[in-house]
Order: C-alpha cells, then sequence, then structure tokens
C-alpha cells in the first residue's frame, strides 16, 4: 500500500472502523464459521453471527463454545480466516473516496477495528483501502487508546461501541448505518452526525475542516 505518513499532516488525522464500515465481510464471515463449525463439529448458526459484526471474536465464541476451548478457537478462527473470509469481501459504497477525501485534505487514514490485525490488513490490502495506520484487537473503548496516540479527531463507525470509542477519544463521532444499528441506536449512543454510508463522507469532511479553519 501506499504511505502517506507525514509526521506533521496539514489535515485532520481520521479513524475508520473496518467490518460493515469500509468492507461488507458478511460472505467472508460467514464462510469462515462454517468452515470453523464442519472443522470442530460444533454448531454454529453462520447467519445469525453476520447480523451482530463488531464486538470481538472472543464474544461471538462464547456463544457456541465452553469458555475453555474459547483461546484455541479463536486461534483455529483466525488461522482460517484468510482462506475463506478475504476473497469474497467487498469495499462498502464511498470508501476510496472517503479515504481520498481525508488525504487530499492533507490527513490520515486510520483504520481501528475490534479484527486480529493481521487480518485486518489482508482486507485492506486485497482491496486496494489506502490506509496510513493499522491498529487491531481494539473494541468500544479500546479504540480510544490508538485514536488518542495518533492524534486522530475524527473517527467513523457503524456501531454503538464506535460511537463509544471516538467518545472516549474525544474525538468527533461520525456513524454509518451500514451496520448492525440504526440512526436512533447511533445517536442515542452520542453519535455527533449519522449519514447513510460513506458516499456522503468527502463532502462533511470539506465542511468539518472549513470549520475547523475558522476556529
Amino acid at each position: 500500500m501506499a504511505a502517506h505518513i507525514d509526521p506533521a499532516p496539514t489535515g485532520p488525522t481520521v479513524g475508520f472502523d473496518l467490518d460493515m464500515t469500509l468492507i461488507d465481510s458478511r460472505p467472508g464471515i460467514r464462510a469462515t464459521w462454517v468452515a470453523l463449525s464442519e472443522r470442530t463439529g460444533t454448531y454454529v448458526d453462520a447467519d445469525l453471527t453476520v447480523t451482530r459484526l463488531g464486538p470481538p471474536l472472543v464474544d461471538e465464541l462464547a456463544e457456541w463454545f465452553p469458555a475453555e476451548q474459547i483461546p484455541a478457537m479463536a486461534d483455529l478462527y483466525r488461522e482460517m480466516y484468510p482462506t475463506y473470509a478475504i476473497e469474497p469481501t467487498l469495499p462498502l459504497p464511498g470508501v476510496h473516496e472517503a479515504m481520498d477525501a481525508v488525504h487530499a485534505a492533507g490527513g490520515r487514514t486510520m483504520v481501528v477495528t475490534a479484527k486480529y490485525e493481521p487480518n485486518a490488513k489482508l482486507h485492506l490490502a486485497h482491496l486496494g483501502i489506502d490506509a496510513d495506520i493499522v491498529a487491531g484487537n481494539l473494541w468500544a473503548e479500546g479504540k480510544a487508546e490508538a485514536l488518542r496516540e495518533h492524534g486522530a479527531t475524527v473517527y467513523v463507525g457503524d456501531h454503538v461501541g464506535d460511537v463509544r470509542g471516538a467518545r472516549a477519544a474525544d474525538a468527533f463521532s461520525v456513524a454509518v448505518t451500514t451496520g448492525p444499528c440504526d440512526a436512533d441506536e447511533l445517536r442515542t449512543a452520542g453519535a455527533d452526525v449519522v449519514l447513510p454510508d460513506l458516499t456522503g463522507f468527502p463532502a462533511w469532511l470539506e465542511s468539518y475542516v472549513a470549520r475547523a479553519a475558522l476556529r
């Protein structure tokens, strides 16, 4: 991937969630759960799992496996993931334009996700999504660690957990309704703005940067 890292960016550092914000990973994640179920002989409702993407993998594993098996199942799932999940995953509308808008404003792009970081990077590389910084294995308020570390002033996500992460980092929370949470849920959680998807993000960012310049 091309690098845009600038030690002193002239524009904002903007963080993005991955699953259901930048990418529709449901087909690949479903395929991975089906394969895991077949490998282990444990029933998993793969169609149900993809309706509640966002929280960490171990939370979903706890719905299907006893506690003592979860660490091993997490390792197995992550090992199987590249085989089943990367190829079927598609970018959501407006992804490349959103990233380009941040770079055009002189800023940096971050992906901050609960997903296992090496697998997150595989998705980005496969789809040509130009993220300057990738931080994985972070969920909800935990995402604030990476957002604060890199000075992100905006965080974009589809889940109430993403809103909580933005608030914990004192970042502006932009929410999109492409994931499991509707607009009312996202606003109630504290989102500053709710967009239907990322196609409206470049225009929003332009106005955000213009307002910031007047302060």
